[in-house]
């Protein structure tokens, strides 16, 4: 059994909240919480009237992005997702409200499947209120895609250009639509490519996502574990540095008399000798070049917790680009030149944030009444899937590690104890599409990366389903399912085949109307829709994947089994064997 890492942390659980607390009482001059969520990060000084409001967000365990950059001249805030997983909508909210001005805002985050959701439905809501929001991904990782296909590039640790170039034109007054060209303009003209020595483990389970062996070295991995372009002996620094630079030089086109920044960023645990080795060699191949180096970083910048490795980023420069980057601003990652104080103390109107309202209550005397699946019946079935998510936290973390970041178990963990804790302050006579809605909820606001949308939008669909019903019959049991896999469908966007979880959930749906046609109960319905989800879910380990972060493998993601699927042919098992001991007491 593999030893656990050591991490100095407290209840995993309260992780977050902790860390939120933390950076507020290191840096109180420059960071204060905003918003009922707790999540959103807001710069002291930054925020005033009739400025573009610039938020940067993702996953926490990239210390010190994203909240590191808020601040006087760079972003206005920051909402924190939990560890590798996007913020939820609300708390993207609560950062979009922290930093509006009445210009408009600007979200910067990296091209995540997770993020793209939770940050396009912060927009709508944010819209509902009047406020105009629009989003920038970040696409500096070479490794991820090729250049035909550069918008399905990750955003890794180019984000540092991308946001100080955001922030600088922001703060110079620039419009709405002037501040996303230039932001534009800064992504066009930044590369990155890293490498992973060592792998990083997630705090919840204390268990490293990966395994790179003893003088292997994995080239493009990207900053939540996922697997890279190839995996090779280890090389030295200088060997490394070449391999790193040589794509960023081809692809940025650099000859005699161009003008760059360089940053050369940690990874977690690679020590800053090492960086300055990788620094140097950069340093030296460029000036063999005739290019001038405007300016340098070297340290940590945006890590993956205590991964090794690093990434070699370069930003060509123009004009503008080189005067933006000058820009003063003053954060607790990143402070450049002297901070202009004149605005500190700028007027400022803060729009609030109306409550949600009231979910309403279903008449129960319009109800239909038929049918065996009651509403106690439907609790079980929720808490049997929680208890089947908690015990399959490790092993789905681990599928998840081959293919992804290595956090679907403890997304999946995080989902149903916040469900738990919703069905035991839920009345007692709620319906189920009562409960949907509550773990729609739950899910929604609790989990971010790409779950939460999912399955929010999933059991939101399937409540809606059953709205005219007290208790569930065959025939509305099969609804309810076929409500959830189209509400996922319908907000992810993928289809059969791709190698996600809808491979488990589309043919679950089709056995079950199979099923019922032929004159199934509810138990042959969920029996026959367990048994198709676990064959799909079995099938992915075939497929090529060509969804989320997985699609940047290749030919990589084949002989691993979708972890979403894993999960989702283990929830409806759960539900199967739930209600067969329901009906069988």
């Amino acid at each position: 059994m593999a030893e656990r890492t050591q991490k100095l942390i407290n209840d995993p659980d309260n992780l977050i909240e902790e860390l939120v607390a933390g950076m507020v009482s290191a840096h109180p001059d420059h960071l204060c919480v905003d918003g009922e969520t707790g999540r959103a990060i807001a710069a002291v000084n930054g925020p005033r009237d009739g400025k573009v409001g610039i938020v940067v967000g993702g996953g926490s365990g990239h210390e010190p992005a994203f909240a590191g950059y808020v601040g006087k001249g760079l972003a206005d805030a920051a909402p924190l997702g939990n560890i590798f997983a996007s913020p939820s909508p609300s708390q993207i909210m609560d950062a979009g409200f922290a930093a509006d001005g009445g210009a408009g805002i600007l979200f910067l985050y990296g091209n995540y499947t997770g993020d793209v959701m939770n940050f396009g439905m912060a927009e709508e809501g944010l819209a509902e209120h009047g406020i105009e929001a629009r989003s920038f991904v970040t696409t500096d990782d070479i490794a991820s895609a090729l250049p035909a296909n550069a918008d399905e590039r990750r955003g890794i640790a180019g984000n540092f250009f991308v946001f100080k170039v955001a922030g600088a034109t922001a703060d110079l007054g620039m419009s709405l639509d002037d501040v996303e060209a230039a932001t534009k303009r800064a992504n066009d003209a930044t590369r990155t490519m890293g490498v992973a020595l060592s792998a990083c483990s997630m705090p919840q389970t204390g268990k490293p996502n990966f395994h790179i062996p003893a003088g292997e070295m994995e080239i493009g991995m990207g900053i939540h574990g996922e697997p890279g372009v190839e995996r090779i002996p280890a090389e030295t620094a200088d060997a490394v540095a070449d391999r790193l630079l040589t794509p960023i030089l081809n692809e940025l086109a650099l000859g005699t008399g161009d003008s760059v920044a360089v940053l050369v960023n940690g990874l977690g645990s690679t020590t800053l000798l090492e960086l300055y080795l990788l620094h140097r060699r950069v340093a030296e191949t460029l000036v063999d070049l005739s290019v001038v180096i405007h300016n340098s970083w070297v340290g940590e910048y945006c890590t993956s917790l205590e991964m090794g490795g690093a990434s070699v980023t370069l930003i060509k420069l123009d004009d503008d680009l080189r005067r933006w980057l000058d820009h003063p601003c003053d954060t607790p990652a990143l402070r450049v030149g002297a901070s202009d104080s004149a605005n500190d103390t700028a007027s400022r109107t803060r729009r609030k944030r109306a409550g949600s309202s009231a979910t309403s209550t279903i008449p129960r005397e319009e109800l239909k009444t038929e049918g065996a699946l009651t509403p106690a019946i439907f609790r079980a079935m929720l808490r049997a899937s929680a208890e089947t998510a908690f015990a399959e936290r490790d092993r789905l973390s681990e599928l998840d590690g081959a293919i992804g970041d290595g956090d679907h178990g403890i997304t999946m963990e995080i989902g149903w104890k916040e469900v738990l804790g919703a069905l035991d302050a839920a009345d007692t006579d709620a319906t189920v599409t009562e409960l949907c809605r509550e773990v729609a909820h739950a899910f929604l606001e609790t989990v971010g990366a790409s779950v939460g949308p999912l399955y929010g939008s999933g059991f939101s669909v399937a409540g809606e389903a059953v709205a005219d019903r007290l208790n569930l019959d065959a025939a509305a049991t099969v609804s309810w399912l076929t409500g959830l896999s189209e509400g996922i469908q319908r907000r992810g966007g993928a289809k059969p085949g791709e190698k996600t979880m809808v491979d488990a959930w589309v043919p679950a749906v089709g056995a079950a109307r199979e099923a019922l046609e032929r004159g199934g109960s509810i138990r042959d319905c969920l029996g026959s829709a367990a048994t198709a989800a676990t064959v799909g879910a079995e099938a992915t380990i075939d497929m090529l994947s060509q969804r989320g972060r997985s699609k940047r493998l290749g030919k990589r993601s084949l002989g691993h089994i979708d972890p979403g699927a894993a999960s989702a042919a283990s929830m409806i098992a759960a539900w199967r064997d739930a209600v067969a001991t329901s009906l069988e007491s």
